[in-house]
């Protein structure tokens, strides 16, 4: 009977180890709406002149479907057909599951910085703020010991070094036009470096396009295998600003794709394989009560503060689209990606508490 019981206790013990997600890929797409994520495409947008690019039935054919399901399944099929079935997904507003920003300002740097230190700093009011006094997850995570040297950040628009404090924070952070792969680049890392020197810039040099942010990003992850790799996509605030909603449109699905991408690779990949988890949100969210301000954001736009999470992985029950009314803050996300760790995230700053039920 001892024997028995010893063996049980062995079993649970390697169970509950091989539950705990021992890496996290972050993955955000910059001022992607609620409003899509839950409902797919805008019909009234889709048909605006002003907007839809004259090609409203490009965007009809690819995106539209009658059913409101099946509508956001077409824009993001990887978010609904899988993230959603193993994961957990916040902030369809129509059913009264609510995430805001906890900033008052609503727009990136602000909203980019509560997502990864925990707290809504007021004094962080500009998207050309210089570089992040407090601590973000990324660097707490970086001075633990299993994880320190395997931290790794990339992202679509230049100013990441000053959000995630490259200075500081000790771990490589990819940022616009900044070369990849160090002193001595992979053969692949090469050609992005020197597809991305000759691209086309149409956000000038302040952000390239998501495709060499994501490129890079893959190659790191599957040349050093970073424990915690951060990802920001940038087009969809980019086109939506420009009022181009076909190519809003599919820039987020493009992402979608990416992070099916990314997802197959890793659980196909012995290190990462049912030991990973994936987190997945925005910045901030864009006007829609007046519909022509679905292209602009900040607090003087009703509805900027409305944002939407998702994450799966080890230890995440998987509980679908959360259709219970109640209110979250985007201030709650890196004490959340910190508890999917095993982690408590600690600074001086204060940090707001996780999502409750997200981690088992």
């Amino acid at each position: 009977m001892k024997k028995i019981f010893l063996i049980l206790i062995l079993f649970s013990a390697i169970v509950t180890k091989a539950q705990q997600a021992e890496n996290i890929i972050i993955i955000t797409t910059d001022g992607f709406r609620w409003q899509e994520a839950f409902k797919g495409m805008d019909e009234t947008l889709a048909r605006d002149k002003k907007f839809n690019q004259n090609d409203s039935s490009y965007i009809y054919k690819k995106y539209w479907a009658e059913n409101i399901n099946e509508r956001r399944e077409k824009l993001m099929p990887f978010m609904w057909s899988v993230l959603a079935k193993k994961g957990q997904i916040y902030g369809n507003r129509t059913l009264g599951n609510k995430v805001n920003n906890a900033n008052p300002y609503w727009f990136s740097y602000p909203g980019y910085n509560e997502i990864m230190t925990g707290y809504a700093d007021t004094l962080i009011n500009s998207n050309h703020y210089p570089a992040n006094p407090n601590v973000t997850i990324l660097e707490y995570l970086n001075k633990q010991p299993k994880i320190k040297g395997r931290v790794a950040a990339f992202g679509a628009w230049d100013a990441f070094d000053n959000i995630l404090n490259e200075k500081r924070a000790g771990f490589p952070v990819i940022s616009a036009f900044n070369k990849v792969g160090g002193k001595n680049p992979t053969e692949k890392q090469k050609l992005i470096n020197a597809m991305l020197a000759d691209s086309f810039k149409p956000f000038h040099e302040e952000e390239c396009l998501d495709v060499f942010t994501h490129y890079g990003a893959l190659e790191e992850l599957k040349t050093n295998k970073p424990r915690v790799l951060y990802i920001s996509y940038g087009e969809t605030d980019e086109w939506a600003h420009a009022g181009f909603y076909r190519s809003y449109l599919d820039a987020a699905h493009q992402v979608d794709a990416w992070i099916r991408e990314i997802w197959n690779f890793v659980q196909n990949d012995p290190q990462y394989k049912d030991k990973t988890a994936l987190v997945f949100t925005t910045d901030h969210g864009r006007g829609d009560k007046v519909k022509a301000e679905w292209t602009s954001h900040g607090n003087k736009f009703e509805g900027s503060s409305e944002i939407w999470f998702a994450a799966m992985g080890p230890k995440i029950e998987a509980k679908g689209e959360i259709k219970t009314e109640s209110q979250l803050y985007q201030n709650q996300f890196a004490q959340t990606i910190a508890k999917i760790l095993g982690h408590t995230f600690e600074a001086e700053h204060p940090i707001a508490k996780e999502i409750i039920g997200v981690v088992q």
